[in-house]
């Protein structure tokens, strides 16, 4: 006969569980004693707390490693944009910003500078206000009849 499965008759699979380790209750018992801990030293005593990339006084692995590599704190990093976006996403004589962009979705929420790259091209004036732009960008939005403001 087939059992139906349900909470009231659900079991752990023979083996699955195992009896508790009871230390410390006599020496008959196998685990009396020292409780299992050996004699002497930082293990064997209460209250152990050893880190857990802690070696045992051996020069640890991330001190032995070699060190690569330079992290510049004062680098600044742009959200780039390519005139041919631009051309797709916003129409003639819009102000393109950082709002605007990441309401295109052109620009990520975190990141807070932006800068214009010349690559495309685009045939209707916009008016920008953006942080940084290419110098081939400039050229393409001022023929187009467009502005470029450069935000501090």
């Amino acid at each position: 006969m087939n059992k139906l499965i349900s909470l009231n008759n659900l079991k752990p699979q023979p083996g699955a569980k195992h009896k508790e380790k009871r230390v410390g209750r006599g020496h008959g018992s196998g685990h009396g004693k020292t409780s299992c801990r050996g004699h002497k030293g930082q293990k064997s005593r209460k209250g152990l707390d050893i880190a857990p990339y802690f070696e045992g006084g051996q020069t640890p692995l991330i001190r032995r490693i070699p060190k690569r590599g330079f992290t510049n704190p004062f680098k600044v990093e742009y959200a780039v944009v390519n005139l041919k976006k631009l051309a797709q996403k916003f129409s003639p004589g819009e102000v393109v910003d950082y709002e605007s962009l990441v309401k295109r979705g052109l620009v990520k929420k975190n990141k807070r500078l932006i800068k214009i790259l010349g690559e495309g091209e685009i045939a209707f004036p916009l008016i920008l206000k953006v942080h940084a732009i290419s110098n081939s960008a400039r050229e393409k939005i001022e023929k187009a009849g467009g502005k470029v403001e450069i935000l501090k």
